[in-house]
């Protein structure tokens, strides 16, 4: 990047400073460790200079909207568009989200996402002996067809993105989307949003899987080439490494892996026959922003040009739009604490700065409270007022990558990116993602990380404020957090029965007969009749039980 004179001269400078001043200064004050590191173990240097960046070639770093779009997806960045400020709810009934949803569109939010509930996630019905207790306490309820309308009801999905939280049972709830988009005269090309879906991080990090790697990969399949043929704006999958890093991983391994799942996807899709640039300009991340700042800034940064190589150097992608990687992220839920939990509004706006700099296209500010419940409303206006702080209030967004150039920021980006390509070429050797996870390898890579994680704040060498450092006693009074109503569960649970009563029985069963028949076929798509199961009123148990018939159920083998 720079003439090798000035890089020469830069090194003497140095040099001369370190046998001067710095050595002076030291013998005097010694530094407080005798190493320092990132979050993810990287050596962290004292300084860095030209020298540190001298290796990096300029169209490695290059120009927001231009490949391989280190500085940013779109040429101008915030100043064309601020991030979609995407707080996540769900609780309840459809009914009761709706109203926070209405909520928090009062207060300026500018997309939905929409937490579900266990039942829900994991395809029973909430009738279902196993969802006794857990009904529309961690989410919102959905059973059929009429949960999702009232979710949605009043909301104009052509003008507001939708994301929702769901991954196992994720093309039940994208049918119902589209079934209830369709009952009110949308065009599916101009709903925008996304389902997670990511399921190959449930079998890694999250553990809420029910059919085994290879069925589950088919369905992901469906979804993504139904999402490239009938909704043009919609995103049928978030690749996430959220997840990954909450179950303990650090942040290159929270890239890496995420890449590593993103690879087996559109492995699996153009081994359908269907041509990357017919479908990889859709497909979008989902990254936490943690507490080191200047890492999670490079970490963006890092994983947009990972991707855009991996696009165009291993699949042949042509398309700009198919290298671009777009992410939402969310901050990280793993460091709110309960010891004085009004520093977690610190916490929030540090990792939302932190995502802001590094390029998100949408975000979730995390409540207060978060660490005892699900966010009451304050909590979550307060998230979403330090969204709009941030976006009105420091200018941060006035300029593209503001800290690209940065001596540290560069050095950090260039040397995350070959950690990640590193851990890839591993995987490779593995036999591929799903190998990998089979044999157990990304859950112990997760669980050493985790466990020395843990170590290092037993013993106060981590620091979490509050908890292992400036401890205070518990206050007598708790802060006011949200409850569950009590009625949720029998209200939800009279709606099923009422809509099992009313509709048409008969073409349910033939509905969920054909359904099995295209599931034993591995060609047939599963979407077109899932949509019209849900549009019958058939209910998410009963469509997932009759496919644990076709699939089976994924057991994990145990690791040591």
């Amino acid at each position: 990047m720079f003439d090798p004179d000035a890089i020469e001269r830069v090194r003497k400078m140095r040099e001369d400073w370190e046998a001067g001043e710095l050595r002076a200064f030291l013998e005097r004050q010694p530094e407080s460790r005798p190493e320092y590191r990132t979050g993810s173990g990287i050596p962290v240097q004292r300084v860095y200079t030209p020298e540190d960046v001298a290796g990096t070639p300029v169209e490695e770093i290059g120009l927001p909207g231009r490949y391989p779009f280190t500085r940013g997806p779109y040429p101008t960045m915030y100043r064309g568009r601020l991030w979609t400020m995407r707080q996540i709810a769900g609780f309840g009934t459809g009914e009761d989200t709706n109203r926070r949803f209405r909520y928090l569109i009062e207060q300026g939010q500018t997309g939905l996402s929409v937490d579900f509930d266990m039942p829900t996630l994991m395809g029973y019905d909430s009738d279902d002996p196993r969802a006794l207790g857990e009904v529309g306490r961690e989410g919102v309820a959905v059973d059929t067809l009429d949960d999702a309308l009232a979710l949605f009801e009043g909301i104009d999905l052509e003008k507001i993105s939708v994301s929702m939280t769901i991954n196992p049972t994720a093309w039940i709830l994208l049918a119902m989307y589209v079934a209830a988009a369709e009952a009110r005269g949308y065009d599916l090309d101009r709903l925008s949003g996304t389902v997670q879906a990511d399921i190959l991080k449930e079998y890694i990090a999250q553990k809420e899987w029910i059919f085994p790697i290879h069925p589950s990969m088919r369905i992901m399949r469906d979804m993504i080439v139904f999402g490239a043929e009938r909704m043009a704006r919609y995103n049928p999958i978030n690749i996430s490494g959220y997840h990954i890093s909450e179950a303990g991983a650090n942040s290159v391994q929270e890239v890496a892996f995420t890449m590593a799942n993103g690879i087996a996807y559109v492995e699996e899709v153009t081994r359908a026959g269907v041509a990357v640039d017919a479908f990889a300009p859709r497909l979008a991340f989902y990254f936490v922003a943690q507490a080191d700042f200047f890492e999670e800034v490079a970490k963006f940064r890092a994983a947009r040009r990972v991707w855009a190589k991996i696009m165009k150097e291993r699949f042949g992608a042509r398309k700009p739009e198919s290298m671009r990687l777009r992410f939402h992220c969310q901050t990280a839920a793993i460091t709110l604490t309960k010891a004085q939990p009004v520093n977690n509004i610190i916490r929030t706006a540090l990792q939302a700065l932190s995502a802001v700099l590094g390029g998100a296209q949408s975000l979730h500010t995390n409540g207060l409270d978060e660490a005892f419940a699900i966010p009451s409303e304050e909590a979550m206006k307060i998230a979403l007022r330090t969204q709009q702080i941030l976006a009105e209030e420091t200018r941060v967004p006035n300029v593209a990558d503001p800290l690209g150039g940065s001596f540290y920021v560069e050095a950090l980006t260039t040397r995350i990116e070959a950690e990640v390509f590193a851990i890839l070429k591993k995987v490779d050797e593995m036999g591929g993602t799903i190998k990998a996870i089979e044999d157990g390898w990304f859950q112990r890579e997760i669980a050493d990380t985790a466990y020395e994680v843990a170590r290092r704040k037993a013993s106060g060498e981590h620091v979490v404020i509050g908890v292992n450092k400036y401890v205070e006693p518990a206050p007598e009074t708790p802060i006011a957090i949200h409850k569950i109503d009590a009625e949720v569960e029998a209200r939800q649970v009279a709606r099923l029965r009422e809509v099992r009563r009313r509709r048409d029985n008969a073409r349910v069963a033939a509905l969920l007969d054909r359904l099995e028949r295209e599931a034993r076929d591995p060609a047939a798509s599963l979407m077109p009749v899932t949509i019209e199961l849900v549009k019958a009123r058939a209910s998410m148990g009963e469509i997932v039980s009759r496919l644990r018939q076709v699939f089976g159920t994924y057991v994990e083998r145990p690791m040591f």
